[in-house]
């Protein structure tokens, strides 16, 4: 692939490791339970980002040099909408197992629901029953359960919430840094990034909530019981019980942790970025 780069990953992984410290906190005000510790989230999202910034970065310079694009000019959104169509549809791969297992974890510390709670309710030991030990037990039980395709439930509705979320999350955030950078520099300072990317993240995130509580209910859903046939299924089911109002709880929420989180990321994978490229500038020398 071209000019390829091993350096975007890294700044990715470095990226994600100072959002999930940033965020962390406010991840657990997201839903109504949470998982404990920072082990796993820290690890996953680590990862996600590495192959989300290194897919999209290397992409983006691939279709550039293909098309033989003056790399002194604008980005070319087309460019920029490829590249982060692509990083959607390859994220939800890694993305779609992390989920799932975060969301399971999750809903161990919320109320079962009432056909098992009755059973369980007749015994004192039994009143907030853990079905997974941890992470690998919750993956592994699933593909115990399901098979290697149930590490995917809810990917369809991921894709849908990923592919645009990242066509509004790299956009915005490429534009912004150029509109917020002066001419007389070469590279957004600390300060236009941190803006940037915590604007990017707040339209990519508040944008993406409807879909994200899609996905969240079918990931939820086959623990107990399985309520749900699909995509179509779920929004159908979810509205005629809830209304509307439905698909955008936790907006407020998603958007706030968005600003904050997207910010870090991309101002650990900028400044990641450029220490890197010194230091090979200054072994070369």
């Amino acid at each position: 692939m071209g000019n390829f780069q091993m350096d975007d990953f890294v700044a990715g992984c470095l990226g994600g490791a100072s959002s999930v410290i940033v965020g962390h906190p406010l991840d657990t005000v997201k839903v109504a339970g949470f998982y404990k510790g920072m082990s796993f989230p820290l690890a996953s999202i680590s990862v996600y980002n590495s192959v989300v910034f290194g897919v999209f970065s290397n992409t983006q310079r691939f279709i550039s040099e293909h098309w033989n694009r003056s790399p002194g000019n604008s980005p070319y959104l087309l460019d920029l909408t490829i590249a982060s169509m692509l990083t959607g549809f390859i994220s939800v791969g890694i993305g779609g197992p992390v989920d799932l297992v975060k969301i399971r974890l999750q809903m161990q510390t919320e109320p079962l629901i009432s056909e098992i709670k009755s059973i369980k309710d007749k015994s004192p030991f039994h009143q907030n029953p853990t079905v997974y030990k941890g992470p690998i037990h919750c993956l592994t039980s699933i593909i115990k359960q399901d098979g290697f395709v149930g590490m995917y439930r809810g990917a369809g509705a991921m894709i849908l919430r990923d592919v645009p979320g990242y066509c509004l999350y790299f956009i915005p955030y490429t534009y912004l840094c150029e509109w917020l950078t002066e001419d007389c520099h070469t590279a957004p300072s600390a300060s236009s990034v941190w803006i940037a990317g915590g604007i990017a993240g707040a339209i990519s995130w508040g944008t993406a909530t409807p879909m994200d509580v899609v996905k969240s209910r079918l990931q939820a859903d086959g623990v107990h019981s399985e309520k749900y046939k699909g995509v179509t299924d779920c929004i159908v089911q979810s509205y005629n019980k809830e209304g509307l109002k439905v698909f955008f709880r936790g907006i407020s929420v998603n958007t706030m942790r968005g600003v904050p989180m997207s910010a870090a990321m991309f101002l650990t994978y900028e400044l990641s970025l450029k220490a890197m490229k010194k230091a090979k500038v200054e072994s070369d020398t």
